[in-house]
């Protein structure tokens, strides 16, 4: 049994520790905003938090949540958050959109934990998170709006 907290509320798995994250949390317990991607953490659409801090859920084992926090898109409450999904609707970030839980991610926990990004903060903080539709410029900017709202 494998005991962690997701999204605020405690949590008990009777699964493989081994089982990867991302299938805990789609498979186990219905969470299907965190997407699979590639499996091999090189594409981000996986990303949920772990203890605040972005991680690949498709490569990490559940027994790793053990006694831990986990932060999926469906239980983001940060006012980063909010800030963040207001600007990705207000500039039209998202196209095909699939890969958008992992991205929004990515920017909550850059500006959780640097609140006005440079360019190269926000470069290093959503590298290996891919977007199909190549929409890295209003991502971008929509994590400078972000910021700015936060001010």
């Amino acid at each position: 049994m494998i005991e962690f907290t997701l999204n605020g509320t405690p949590r008990q798995l009777d699964v493989a520790p081994d089982t990867p994250l991302l299938w805990a949390l789609r498979d186990s317990l219905g969470l299907t905003g965190t997407k699979y991607g590639c499996g091999i953490a090189q594409c981000g659409a996986c990303t949920v938090h772990l203890q605040g801090t972005p991680i690949r859920s498709c490569v990490t084992p559940v027994s790793a949540a053990a006694g831990k926090a986990v932060t999926t898109i469906e239980g983001l409450q940060l006012s980063s958050a909010r800030a963040v999904q207001a600007a990705w609707e207000s500039l039209d970030v998202v196209q095909c959109g699939y890969c958008q839980s992992g991205q929004i991610m990515s920017a909550v926990a850059l500006l959780s934990r640097k609140p006005e990004p440079t360019d190269k903060d926000i470069d290093e903080a959503m590298a290996g998170n891919i977007c199909r539709c190549n929409t890295y410029a209003r991502i971008r900017a929509a994590i400078k709006q972000a910021s700015k709202a936060l001010s």
